[in-house]
């Protein structure tokens, strides 16, 4: 039997995400991502496809790296301005029922102890349909407008990551035990303090003494999604991901990659198929192949190539106005975003240049673009399940919303009917939607199940707390 193709939409709370200067396009509505109107309807759009979910990314920098400035990026709005990505999940999730919402936010930038109750409550609002991708942040500009001297270095940031994911799995597993809030109106007892338990957590990058401020929400801890595929980042998912998000531009790629996610996973106590892998994917499409390769040329008249190296220049740390624009692009170490020249200069692809950047990633950006009718589409999405090892795509758009309707349109129905997209959503939350647990909790081999419980034979809050003189007092009954 043929696997589910997970079919998550990519976007970004902001105008150019990952093709520059198609906001140009009369058909756009990129410039209206300020407006509330746009992202639920996005959002019922997406459950009208019967979309897993909407995956959002972020960066709380600016891709200031292209000529030493962010003038590139402000003219053609690459990444900037860009919202906060949790401001309209709520309202997404009150004109949907199924939907999920996989939300970016960066470890290095916010402490534990506050980022673990803004996912817990939207876990709460949303039903249990959150996900949270992790990232550590590889703008050098946003670690300098928060105080720091320079970005982290790269492998240091998942040192950290890794004792951040702790945080987050004591208080969001253990810090309260099931059946803690009860809810008494009798008794007057909402929570039962015996119950709930302070994490006492001392380590290298954080201290957390107390215990979470939220009561569970419907998951506990949320999906965990991870963006970032070098070596560390790889060994970081395979503890924690269930859900990874790699950047690929050929099958043959992609197979490399998910089999050494696969076996890093195995080898980490975890089954090979813990881990659902997503690739980023551009599909322009319509009625035909004609069809969609005009409206392929005609977006491409509005690309931005300054803007596209504007955003190259941040993914990579690299400024492409000081190389020659014919030279192969060479791999190179520093602390943004390894794997995207890793993608461009590795494999059947090693021959990229800057013009080759410029010529096929002013649409698509970070990844492939697949231009065709819905059966090439169809046909070429299940090569890369297939062939490439990989569970889902995030697709990404040329113009927003028309991209993800043209797909809703034309390829979701070619997909149902090979049995390779839902034709309906299961019951439960997010979890159990797309990892299949039956309580939509984390699954025993997942770390964040170690610390379920891990506090009830330990120190509670009603064991410091001292006995009440007011215990059985009795507010007098004004006089009539």
């Amino acid at each position: 039997m043929k696997s589910r193709i997970i079919l998550n939409a990519f976007d970004m709370t902001c105008v150019s995400h990952q093709s520059a200067g198609t906001w140009r396009h009369p058909s756009s509505q990129a410039a209206n991502y300020n407006d509330i109107d746009y992202w639920t309807n996005l959002a019922k759009e997406l459950e009208r496809g019967y979309f897993d979910s909407l995956f959002i990314a972020d960066v709380v920098g600016v891709y200031d790296v292209y000529r030493g400035s962010a003038e590139a990026s402000l003219r053609d709005a690459d990444q900037v301005p860009v919202n906060d990505p949790f401001g309209a999940i709520s309202a997404m999730a009150a004109v949907t029922s199924n939907v999920g919402f996989g939300v970016t936010a960066a470890i290095t930038f916010e402490h534990p102890y506050l980022l673990a109750r803004r996912l817990s409550t939207l876990d709460h609002l949303t039903k249990g349909r959150v996900a949270w991708n992790v990232v550590s942040s590889y703008l050098n500009s946003a670690a300098l407008n928060i105080g720091l001297d320079q970005q982290m270095k790269h492998d240091e940031r998942y040192d950290v990551a890794d004792e951040y994911m702790d945080v987050m799995y004591k208080l969001w597993e253990g810090s309260w035990e099931d059946g803690a809030v009860k809810r008494d109106k009798r008794s007057g007892v909402f929570t039962d303090g015996a119950k709930v338990h302070p994490i006492q957590h001392n380590g290298k990058y954080f201290k957390v003494p107390g215990f979470h401020l939220c009561e569970p929400s419907p998951q506990r801890t949320p999906v965990i999604f991870q963006a970032g595929a070098s070596g560390r980042g790889r060994r970081f998912a395979a503890k924690h991901a269930e859900a990874m998000f790699i950047l690929t531009t050929s099958v043959e790629q992609a197979r490399a990659v998910t089999t050494d996610i696969r076996n890093l996973a195995e080898k980490a106590g975890r089954s090979r198929d813990s881990i659902k892998i997503f690739t980023l994917l551009t599909v322009i499409t319509g009625q035909t192949d004609e069809a969609a390769e005009r409206k392929y040329q005609e977006y491409l008249s509005y690309a931005s190539p300054e803007g596209m190296l504007a955003l190259f220049g941040g993914w990579t740390g690299i400024d492409f106005a000081k190389l020659d624009p014919d030279e192969p692009l060479q791999a190179m170490e520093n602390d943004s975003l390894r794997t995207t020249l890793e993608s461009l200069t590795s494999g059947s692809d090693s021959k990229w240049t800057v013009r080759d950047v410029i010529k096929n990633r002013c649409i698509g950006g970070l990844g492939p673009v697949l231009v065709g009718g819905p059966k090439k589409v169809a046909d070429e999405m299940e090569r890369w399940v297939d062939e490439g090892g990989i569970d889902g795509f995030n697709l990404a758009y040329a113009i927003t919303p028309g991209t993800t309707t043209d797909f809703i349109d034309y390829v979701v129905p070619e997909l149902q009917a090979r049995g390779r997209a839902q034709t309906s959503y299961k019951q439960g939350t997010f979890r159990q939607k797309l990892i299949g647990t039956a309580d939509g909790r984390v699954e025993p081999t997942h770390p964040a199940h170690d610390y379920r419980e891990a506090y009830r034979s330990k120190e509670s809050i009603a064991d410091k707390t001292q006995p009440s003189p007011f215990a059985n007092a009795k507010i007098p009954v004004a006089a009539q």
